[in-house]
């Protein structure tokens, strides 16, 4: 089976609850159509670039999926309907990931330069 990443940005006013949901929601979906999410993680709330539908900030999510292209078709077909979701992007890789994502290892190293910052 193909591996693909799938990151998908939801609105701003979304609660932690409600985002986790639309992870849950997207997991559903790839396992019923014989897929299987490997990896979910929740990057959250960024400020992005430029305004998208007016928002300022989204909430970031990734998830790693090994299924053929048709659950994939599937998945980004649900989220083009999906009003909470302002942009996504399915991405195909030749392998995933071990551990936590490039993301995720900047949030940790952000947070120990901060932590560092406060013992000085």
């Amino acid at each position: 089976m193909a591996l693909y990443e799938h990151i998908f940005l939801a609105r701003q006013d979304l609660s932690q609850a409600q985002v986790d949901a639309l992870a849950a929601t997207a997991t559903e979906i790839v396992e019923q159509n014989e897929g299987k999410v490997t990896k979910t993680e929740t990057w959250g709330l960024k400020s992005l670039a430029y305004k998208i539908d007016r928002n300022r900030k989204a909430h970031f999510v990734l998830l790693n999926i090994e299924a053929p292209g048709s659950v994939v078709e599937e998945l980004e077909r649900q989220t083009r309907i999906n009003e909470d979701v302002i942009r996504y992007m399915t991405i195909r890789v030749d392998e995933h990931e071990d551990g936590p994502s490039v993301m995720m290892r900047k949030n940790e190293r952000d947070r120990k330069r901060r932590s560092d910052r406060g013992d000085d």
